[in-house]
């Protein structure tokens, strides 16, 4: 019995730019069986075959957004081949130049999908490399002829590339300003270039070969089909021969180009057609900077004018145009497409906000909502007509508005600014794409204006973050009327940074370590005594407030007080927006906003709603109105997702770690401490394990009695850090139970919205398994698994797995048994779940993904305890790692070195900070 194909499958494009097939987690409809089935053959054979077989199998399938954007781009990789005057000559080794120009265009009008942050040339590039090597590869297999190949993947491309229509100019005739010619591409010449004779000439050539004939004729059937105008001229023969036309003839057939081109016939026009100078209702914008404030509430000024590539129209011309009506005129020596109609009704439309504008003004709101080709309403007879009207007019960028916008989509163009401020009181060098991400967040924020920073994860949003947080301080105080600290101005009001629990122990350590001088309040009970944050305390000389989404609705004192600036990191917590966090993080009352992300959220339109809401509120419209119109962007096949781009572009900047401007000024390897917290059953048995160490110290021994105890205490706060059921053996292993579960999921989300690997190390065996089912039921997907007892027969062949299937997110594995000897240069993420406490012992088995063969850099997350025996053994490591060989380098590492402490030294080491410690 034959198994159904999976018809809930999506497109994804991955770090490595190939294509792969994978499981949809929305509620669109899927593939059909019949299509869902071949493709996923061809996409078992490899991403190329995949392209290709859209290209040329998949011609005319109703197929979702995503394939329907691919298939796209396979879809000009064989009109290329098509259209190739030595592909049957070549075949085997035929090369094609990838049309970058022509491709690029395609961004914008991408849909959503994972990986579309990897769209780009290289992409392009290698996408189309991979399907011009599938085309190859096939060729090679069949016995037949091109022609006869493509005629087997698809009626469509029989002969394409031999059919072609030509409309010219005819400027010797003011009666029929047109001429037409159907010509056949007969060979090549003997310099190899195409030689094209008239269709009724090849008529006569083939008239004896009945197959060639019919072949011939094929498009020209096609193209008829598609087309009543067409098929006039092939019922009247007149397709055969030479004709002049006047302009309402040859405006009928213009018209008709994309189905004739579909139909497979190449249409050849004047250049004039089509070109991006048209006639237009042209809407300026923003010449000026706007006067009393700024912001999305911004007024902006307004002017209006039809114009023709780009220059207004005279009174004379205008009249000239309405008297035509509609059809072609000529008009400043070029034919123009006039709907005098249309045209006026667009004028009206932009009149009216002109009125608006009159009345109350153009917020940049409205104005980025209508650059990015939201047409304005209709009103009178036309409402509810729809947007055709659209086609009529056009709304630009003043000198202004186009010169911020300019800075905010090409930061680079900011110019270099001086960061003087920084001197002195940022404990860090920026990397020159950190100083760009700087000047950007300050060049919104002084344009009233929210931003998302959304660089990858490695790439330094944090001390972004805080060289905005210097600056700004620095600048308000020189703005003051006392000299320079060490007081803060008293009217000064802090900033709010939110971030998940699991993240402020974090947060903490990178503004110590950069910003020392920063005052900060940290609003969350693991620091501040929560009866003390129960009252709004007094936040004067504070500079920053740190707390987490949690204590939001918990502390009503923090959504009451104004701010300078809020930023919320790790945004996507916000995603849902019906969700009392996301509710109570937007209701802030704030001068600026920022959001830190590391996912793509450009590609995930449910949560980009919701982001911008805090952002940049009502720029994105209602909720409802925001879900209407992206389905009517999915049904859309011309425009698709550009507007929305268009529209959030210049709020969001995103730089890759694949980058060419970023990895040049990359470290190869990044090392950052991930600061987790225990819940309330890990703190009560980690007290409890502390109190019997005590005890038993306190009862004396031996030496060697005393060794084992202390060793025996250490293993067992190690497992309580890790989780209860480690220490207790009962197996649950319940998520919620351990503090560092969420920060691993945090993690490995993060690198899974990129479709980038993990590495999970832990020294425990029996940890191994509970963190794979962790991560499988966070991620939706299965990982890899290798301790101490995987058979050596086995343990190649998970390697290969996780080196070569991108379907495969994570691999968890034991220190032991992973540290040494194993090739997994496909993560670009380590986990140290639990810390060996020997710096050798952890570089070598990071040493396992950052070696020769990888070209990614390699993110290593150690994980830390706040308040615990881990956090405190990392300071003592951290702090003698010059020496560390010779401190901690006998095998059981720190271990040795606190058996050797005092009962007093070694008590204060272990013991638990529970106010550090605690999660909440």
């Amino acid at each position: 019995m034959a198994v159904a194909p999976d018809t809930r499958v999506t497109l994804a494009l991955t770090p490595a730019l190939s294509l792969r097939l994978c499981p949809r987690d929305d509620d669109e409809p899927g593939l059909a069986e019949g299509p869902a089935a071949r493709i996923a053959a061809a996409f078992a054979r490899g991403g190329g075959e995949g392209l290709l077989h859209l290209g040329a199998v998949e011609v005319d399938t109703a197929l979702p957004p995503v394939f329907g954007f691919f298939r796209e781009l396979g879809r000009r990789l064989v009109g290329r081949l098509c259209g190739a005057p030595d592909v049957e000559s070549q075949r085997e080794r035929l090369e094609l130049a990838c049309p970058l120009p022509e491709l690029r265009p395609l961004i914008l009008a991408a849909p959503p999908f994972a990986g579309a942050e990897y769209l780009g040339d290289d992409a392009f590039e290698a996408l189309w490399r991979a399907g011009l090597e599938a085309f190859r590869a096939a060729i090679a297999a069949h016995d037949g002829t091109v022609e006869s190949w493509l005629r087997g993947r698809s009626p469509l491309w029989h002969l394409v590339g031999r059919v072609h229509f030509h409309l010219a100019e005819n400027k010797g005739d003011a009666e029929r300003p047109f001429a037409f010619l159907a010509t056949y591409t007969a060979k090549l010449s003997a310099a190899a270039r195409v030689q094209h004779v008239p269709l009724g000439r090849a008529l006569g050539t083939y008239a004896g070969d009945r197959d060639a004939l019919l072949s011939l004729l094929a498009p020209v059937d096609r193209a008829a089909s598609a087309s009543a105008f067409v098929r006039e001229l092939v019922d009247s023969r007149q397709v055969f021969q030479a004709l002049t036309w006047d302009a309402e003839t040859a405006l009928r057939f213009l018209r008709e180009v994309p189905a004739l081109e579909a139909a497979g016939v190449v249409v050849r026009v004047p250049d004039w057609w089509g070109a991006p100078g048209r006639l237009v209702a042209r809407a300026t914008v923003g010449r000026r900077e706007p006067t009393g404030g700024l912001g999305l509430e911004a007024l902006l000024d307004f002017s209006l004018e039809v114009a023709l590539d780009g220059e207004p129209l005279t009174p004379a011309e205008l009249a000239q145009l309405r008297a035509a009506g509609a059809g072609l005129v000529s008009l400043r020596g070029r034919w123009v497409e006039v709907d005098a109609a249309g045209l006026d009704a667009m004028v009206e439309r932009l009149r009216a906000v002109q009125r608006d504008v009159a009345e109350g003004g153009l917020t940049l709101r409205q104005a980025m909502r209508l650059l990015a080709g939201e047409a304005p309403p209709a009103a009178g007879p036309d409402a509810g007509a729809g947007d055709e009207a659209w086609r009529w007019g056009k709304v630009e960028a003043g000198a202004w508005l186009a010169s911020a916008l300019e800075a905010m989509r090409r930061p680079d163009a900011l110019g270099d600014e001086a960061l003087d401020g920084l001197a002195g009181h940022l404990e860090a060098t920026l990397r020159p794409y950190q100083e760009v991400g700087v000047r950007w967040l300050q060049f919104l924020l002084r344009l009233g204006l929210g931003a998302c920073l959304a660089d990858d994860m490695g790439l330094g949003k944090t001390v972004q973050v805080i060289a905005l947080l210097v600056l700004r301080r620095r600048a308000q105080r020189a703005a003051g009327t006392r000299p320079e600290p060490p007081d803060l101005l008293p009217d000064l009001l802090p900033d709010l940074l939110v971030v998940p629990a699991s993240l402020v122990g974090n947060w903490m350590a990178e503004l110590a370590r950069f910003a020392p001088g920063l005052r900060l309040f940290v609003a969350h009970g693991s620091v501040t005594p929560a009866a003390q944050l129960q009252r709004a305390p007094s936040l004067a000389g504070v500079d920053l407030v740190l707390t987490t989404y949690g204590a939001l609705s918990r502390l009503p004192w923090l959504s009451a007080a104004p701010w300078e600036l809020v930023i919320a990191d790790e945004a996507q917590a916000i995603k849902n927006p019906g969700a009392r966090q996301s509710r109570a993080l937007k209701a802030l009352r704030a001068t600026g906003r920022v959001a830190l992300t590391g996912t793509p959220v450009e590609n995930r339109l449910g949560e980009l709603h919701s982001l911008f809401e805090f952002t940049n509120p009502g720029l994105l419209g209602p909720r409802r109105a925001f879900d209407a119109a992206v389905k009517k962007m999915a049904a859309d096949p011309v425009r698709r997702y550009a507007p929305l781009r268009q529209l959030v572009a210049p709020y969001i900047l995103r730089r890759l770690k694949s980058d060419r401007r970023v990895i040049a000024d990359l470290p190869d390897k990044t090392e950052v401490r991930a600061y987790c917290s225990l819940t309330a059953a890990q703190a009560a048995l980690y007290q409890r394990a502390v109190e019997e160490l005590a005890a038993t110290l306190r009862s004396g021994g031996d030496a060697a009695a005393r060794r084992g105890a202390v060793l025996a205490a250490l293993l067992r706060l190690k497992q309580i850090c890790n989780h209860p059921s480690q220490w207790l053996g009962d197996g649950r292993y319940a998520p919620e139970d351990s503090g560092k579960h969420a920060r691993l999921l945090e993690i490995a989300e993060a690198a899974a919205a990129r479709q980038e690997k993990l590495l999970v190390f832990t020294q425990f065996r029996e940890m191994t398994r509970p963190l794979a089912a962790w991560l499988e039921g966070g991620l939706g997907r299965a990982g890899l698994v290798l301790h101490g007892d995987t058979p050596v027969r086995e343990r190649k062949g998970l390697v290969d797995r996780f080196q070569g299937d991108p379907a495969v997110p994570f691999f968890v594995l034991s220190l032991k048994a992973g540290g040494t000897g194993l090739n997994l240069t496909a993560a670009s993420h380590v986990v140290h779940f639990d810390r060996w406490w020997n710096p050798a012992v952890e570089d070598q088995a990071t040493d396992r993904a950052y070696r020769i063969g990888q070209h990614r850099n390699v993110l290593v997350h150690k994980f830390l305890v706040r308040g615990t025996v881990e956090e405190k053994i990392d300071e003592l490591i951290e702090g003698k790692r010059a020496v560390a060989g010779q401190v901690v380098g006998e095998a059981d590492g720190a271990a040795a070195l606190l058996t050797s402490m005092g009962d007093a030294e070694l008590l204060r080491v272990v013991s638990l900070d529970l106010d550090r410690a605690l999660a909440e």
